[in-house]
Formats: C-alpha cells, structure tokens, sequence
C-alpha cells in the first residue's frame, strides 16, 4: 500500500506532483515524557490505526508529515496552529489534524479538520472521516465534529 511521506520526495518529483497533492496530514501524538516505553508504544500504535482512516482511502492526494510527538498541554494550541501556519505556507491548500489521544484537545483555526477521539474516547467513525474529507475539498463544512 503506497504511503506518500514527505521523505520520500525530491524536489523534481515534488514539483511534478505538488498540483495533485495539496492536504498534508499532521499526526499529533500528544505525548508528555513520562509514558513509559510500552505506553509510548501504544499510543504511536492508537495513531497509526487512526491515521490509516486518512492514509488509505485517499492515497496520492494526502501527504503525511512527521508526527509532532510531545504536547505540552498548556500549549498545545499554540504549537498546533504554528505548524498549521507553516505547512500552508509551505504550499498545502488543506492541513488536517490527527489525534487518538483522549486527552490532547487540539484547536487551531490554521487546520482544516481535526480528527481525534469524541468525548466518550471513541474514534469517529472511518466513513464520517471520509465524507468529511470530502466536503473539506469541496469547500463545505464538516458534517459532523470530528
């Protein structure tokens, strides 16, 4: 399954492919520095399996950045919209957010969508992920809160 990361482009292939690729996925871990090594594990985990309702049903339109590990919860916000800032000044028509931490909760007017955990704890569904995706790039609000 093909994952585009920003790694893995050169200048020439960037520029080649710039007009089709304009989402940038950010994935925020939120961790703090005190989770020990299996926690840590199993947060990266929680992510990547969020990420994946992203990454694969749109495959070559979204590019996906380094996650953002530490969150500093006073400032999460603040860090969050600053790399918002950066990414669409960087080209990115679209930049969305991801968390599967049940505690980080991000806001950022830069960011386009934020997809994290609802309320309960539980992860939006993969199809409400999508059709807010959709509406995103047809210039429409989410249907939902995600």
């Amino acid at each position: 399954m093909l994952r585009l990361k920003f790694s893995e482009f050169s200048e020439s292939r960037w520029l080649e492919l710039k007009p089709y690729m304009d989402t940038c996925l950010l994935p925020i871990t939120g961790l703090t520095g005190t989770e020990l090594p299996h926690e840590a594990t199993a947060e990266l985990e929680k992510l990547r399996d969020l990420m994946d309702r992203i990454e694969i049903p749109f495959k070559g339109r979204i590019v996906t950045y380094p996650a953002s590990h530490y969150a500093d919860t006073d400032n999460a916000d603040l860090a969050a919209e600053r790399l918002c800032r950066s990414l669409k000044q960087a080209g990115f028509r679209f930049v969305i957010m991801v968390t599967a931490s049940r505690f980080l909760k991000l806001s950022a007017p830069s960011s386009d969508l934020i997809v994290a955990p609802r309320d309960d704890g539980e992860w939006p569904d993969a199809a409400d992920i999508a059709a807010d995706v959709r509406r995103l790039w047809a210039g429409e609000p989410p249907i939902e809160a995600i």
